[in-house]
């Protein structure tokens, strides 16, 4: 065999031995590639609104009749401040009106990190049509009992179990329960709760608190 020949033989022979391992090594690299671009289910973020009981979101049997989407909805609400985020929600008309006419929606807009027991329609008519009428052409008894019903903090579910709150009115309210079924002064109970605004956390509630 010449020199020539063996040469051509043992490049052969390389380049069959060679070339297997360099395709897969291209194989392997375009693999970690594609996995490196591929989601990561694990860290992907929670998609906005994903909220309930379990994850500390809003709770209770009249959640349900809130908008899924829009500036009514949980997640409208929390871009809005607390006086703009109720005026979005029809079940708090009553309450909305009544805080324009006591002046106090730039109040409540500027706050910062409050709590409001918000009631709503049917709690206020529970008031007899008169007594009502008569709250809200005095702007200081009305005033009175819309700062009884927030509280200077937010206030988390779990606070809510059994305590006393000083409100902007200057009074005090006590609230009790567990796990989704809370009472505000033993008799008001909240059927909406720990609705997240931009400035405040809402516990709708289903009667009016009166201040002593």
């Amino acid at each position: 065999m010449s020199i020539h020949t063996f040469r051509r033989a043992t490049l052969a022979v390389t380049a069959a031995v060679l070339l297997p391992l360099a395709l897969s090594a291209c194989s392997e690299e375009s693999t970690s590639k594609q996995g490196a671009g591929a989601p990561d289910a694990v860290s992907s973020p929670r998609p906005v609104g994903d909220t309930g009981a379990a994850a500390g979101g809003p709770f209770g049997p009249a959640c349900a009749s809130v908008p899924k989407t829009g500036a009514g909805s949980f997640d409208g609400m929390a871009q809005d401040p607390v006086a703009t985020a109720a005026s979005n929600n029809p079940a708090l008309s009553t309450l909305v009106a009544a805080v324009k006419k006591a002046g106090l929606v730039d109040t409540l807009n500027n706050a910062q990190d409050i709590t409001v027991f918000a009631p709503t329609n049917d709690a206020f008519a529970k008031i007899p049509k008169a007594d009502l009428d008569k709250v809200l052409a005095d702007k200081e008894t009305l005033t009175k009992i819309l700062t009884y019903h927030v509280v200077g903090e937010r206030l988390t579910p779990d606070q809510l179990g059994s305590g006393s709150f000083q409100t902007l009115q200057k009074g005090m309210v006590t609230s009790t329960g567990a796990g989704t079924d809370y009472k505000v002064n033993n008799s008001s109970k909240v059927v909406c709760g720990n609705v997240p605004t931009a400035n405040a956390t809402v516990y709708i509630v289903d009667a009016v608190l009166m201040p002593k």
